[in-house]
């Protein structure tokens, strides 16, 4: 059905962890006049040029779509165009058959935090308890894994207590690993609002480079790559020698403060700086605006996150805060923010390899239990044993240990680090089944089976955002051709499989399904209705029809743990994993465009956006550039311990010496070479299982005219 005419509705923007809401005129068929209402939470009228442009004709152009479900036995067969029932055959019996002859484990699923809340239920429901397999994890892992390990560790769950108001009453913001500028925007908008209202409010950026964010700064900490759990400790020992402790809370609300003071105070000042990496002076400068402030309002995203230390580095801020009594307190605290629209909404639904529904583990028995009644499987159904994570499951699939992936609304073949590993993974499958909207991606290329899946605005499904609201996105008007939900494709391959339980007809009802498997849990949803959806979103917990929700959580001092205490760990700054020398001795880092979403698939077709950024560029201090022997412009050569990247040299003073920049938005189906996830280090945190995708150690030369590259003839023997 095609709304009508001048019809206005509402939708969740499908980018970044803001959760921006649109307002979208529809008619005939398509989406014009994207706006946002001044009255509607949480942006109140603002959106970035990304969700600003969502009507761009170029998005919902029919040609470049998945129109109908292809199939082919073989890689080097053309595919087949079916109808969604023999596709789901299909799909069925190749997976049963492997399953049979393999074992369950052989199985895999990877998805992804744009995944809708019902989509992400009913993936988890179909492998965790109908195929028995907890081989399932998402690009969440890439993105905040290590924001949650922290979260859980120190408060006893995951999500932040905070939300998007504390922004108004804060008078000091620390962005540490995050680009607000580029990454979120609304929420740097809103920010900049805050300091331009209250005049003695301040903002820090901890950042290696000068990016746009710390442009805005009144005070720039330039911290070396790795360096930022040293940072924080400096920052936190010299306001403990200042007398910056809330005793009260220390006292009545957490655990295991004396041994984190005593192993602080123990540690030497001049080598946690020389860690960071940053001047006494600035440091200084630091610690004297958090003593100056009252209320101290972190910010923080990939750069904390994509680490071998991720979670020592989110902890070290949390035990920061708590220190000052931060937590639950109204512009003030620890703040987490998602790269993706859904990634929170994911976690709820259990979608990483250890976690179940309702921040349940698949390691703890009560927790497996409650699940298989809810769900009416079988008890012992659920493995006990966490699945593969990401890293593990391209790994396993390398080795032969998985036969078969099912990669859904994401595109590992260019966002996952050391791709090339990834890419042999991939060839070396007995079974890869590719669920996306647009056609001609890098990972579908590698598919048995492409599936089309409805995009945003196609479909009705629900998001939570970075401070855990919970918003309902409207379907503006039909998809093309035979595209579907994700979750309804996720149910007829179940229904295939001749497993109960998924006569789904709408998305309503998958999500009645899911808030009850989250009723007494800490991420509490039942009392959040579709009806009560309809009129606006809400913040989780929100456990009955006439709770409010919760803005802030832990304003009681009582926490989820086991002690109803958060805890305070002691941490020991330490150098990233992989180190530079002499071959190799300029440190990468990556991250995004402010005018580009992850690989493109969607802000690659967008005129005004790609003219922004059209091709990869790699940011170069001028010192390295003369050492080199460079100048600004040329064409360069990325070399790591991995794989190789070609892009234009920008020289310019926004990095350090020592350190280059690149995003990480293009794909092999650009140019050869230009993936800079060739380079990048899948070595990951213990604790999270998150890579370091921050940090990696490569040199650059000169890429001479008309020079071929390097993997070009490799990349020919190895197109699928």
């Amino acid at each position: 059905m095609i709304l009508p005419t001048n019809n206005t509705r509402h939708a969740v923007c499908p980018y970044c962890g803001v959760g921006c809401r649109v307002a979208a005129r529809v008619g005939d068929g398509k989406a014009s006049r994207i706006s946002a209402t001044k009255s509607i939470a949480p942006n109140f009228g603002l959106l970035c040029q990304k969700g600003a442009l969502l009507d761009s004709p170029e998005i919902w152009n029919p040609a470049g779509r998945l129109t109908t479900p292809l199939v082919r036995e073989e890689r080097d067969q053309p595919f087949k165009p079916v109808s969604w029932d023999a596709a789901a055959a299909f799909i069925a019996a190749r997976l049963d058959a492997l399953r049979k002859e393999h074992g369950k484990d052989t199985l895999a699923f990877y998805g992804s935090g744009q995944l809708d809340t019902e989509a992400s239920y009913i993936f988890t429901k179909l492998f965790k308890g109908s195929l028995g397999t907890n081989n399932m994890d998402t690009n969440s892992r890439l993105c905040m894994s290590s924001a949650a390990a922290a979260y859980t560790m120190t408060f006893g769950a995951d999500a932040p207590p905070g939300c998007y108001d504390d922004i108004h009453h804060a008078d000091l913001f620390f962005m540490i690993g995050s680009n607000m500028a580029a990454n979120h925007p609304v929420l740097f908008t809103k920010t900049r609002k805050r300091l331009a209202a209250n005049p003695m409010a301040r903002l820090i950026v901890v950042d290696p480079r000068r990016s746009e964010s710390a442009d805005a700064a009144h005070l720039h900490l330039p911290v070396k790559p790795g360096g930022d759990v040293a940072l924080v400790q400096y920052i936190a020992r010299e306001l403990i020698l200042a007398g910056c402790e809330d005793k009260s809370f220390i006292e009545h609300a957490t655990q295991g403060y004396t041994a984190y003071r005593d192993a602080l105070l123990a540690q030497s000042p001049d080598v946690l700086l020389q860690t960071a990496g940053v001047d006494e002076h600035l440091m200084s400068e630091a610690v004297s605006l958090f003593m100056l402030a009252d209320k101290r309002l972190s910010f923080y995203c990939q750069g904390l996150n994509q680490s071998t230390r991720g979670v020592d580095k989110n902890i070290a801020l949390i035990n920061l805060h708590m220190q000052l009594g931060e937590v639950g307190r109204k512009g003030a605290g620890p703040f987490s923010l998602t790269g993706q629209p859904n990634a929170m909404g994911g976690r709820e639904v259990g979608y990483l390899a250890h976690q179940l529904p309702g921040y349940r583990f698949v390691a703890d028995a009560d927790h497996r239990a409650a699940v298989e009644k809810l769900w009416n499987i079988p008890k012992g159904s659920i493995d006990s044993r966490p699945g593969l994570s990401a890293v593990e499951m391209f790994d396993a699939l390398a080795r032969g240990e998985i036969k078969a992936i099912w990669n859904v609304c994401t595109n590992p073949a260019v966002s996952m680090p050391n791709v090339d590993h990834v890419h042999a993974a991939l060839r070396n499958a007995e079974l890869v089944i590719h669920q996306d909207c647009y056609d001609q991606t890098d990972t579908g290329a590698f598919a048995h089976v492409l599936l089309p899946a409805a995009q945003w605005g196609e479909k009705t499904g629900t998001m939570t955002n970075s401070e855990r609201l919970v918003a309902r996105s409207e379907k503006l008007f039909d998809p093309p051709g035979q595209a579907m939900p994700d979750w309804w494709i996720a149910a007829l391959v179940a229904r295939a499989m001749g497993f109960k339980g998924y006569d789904y007809v709408t998305a309503e009802q998958v999500w009645d399904e899911h808030r009850t498997l989250t009723r007494g849990t800490p991420c509490d949803q039942h009392g959040i209705t579709n009806l009560r959806l309809l009129a606006g979103p809400i913040h989780w917990p929100c456990p009955d029809d006439d709770h409010p929700g919760t803005p802030r959580r832990y304003t009681d001092g009582l926490f989820p743990s086991d002690s109803g205490r958060a805890r305070f760990f002691e941490l020991e700054p330490a150098e990233p994993d992989e180190s530079t020398d002499s071959r190799y001795d300029l440190i990468l880092t990556t991250g995004r465009h402010a005018a580009q979403w992850h690989t493109r698939t969607r802000t690659g077709k967008v005129p005004e956006l790609d003219r922004q950024y059209p091709r990869p560029v790699i940011d170069m201090n001028p010192h390295d550039a003369d050492r080199l022997g460079l100048a600004d412009g040329d064409t360069v050569r990325l070399y790591s311990r991995r794989g190789a990247f070609t892009g234009q040299l920008h020289v310019t003073d926004t990095v350090p010496p020592r350190t280059v920049f690149t995003t990480f938005h293009f794909g092999d189906s650009f140019a050869p070479e230009a993936n800079a996830n060739r380079l990048t280090n899948d070595a990951f945190d213990p604790k999270s299982k998150q890579p370091e995708l921050k940090f990696c150690a490569v040199r650059c030369v000169p890429v001479l005219a008309n020079e071929p590259s390097r993997q070009t003839a490799a990349m020919t023997e190895a197109t699928p």
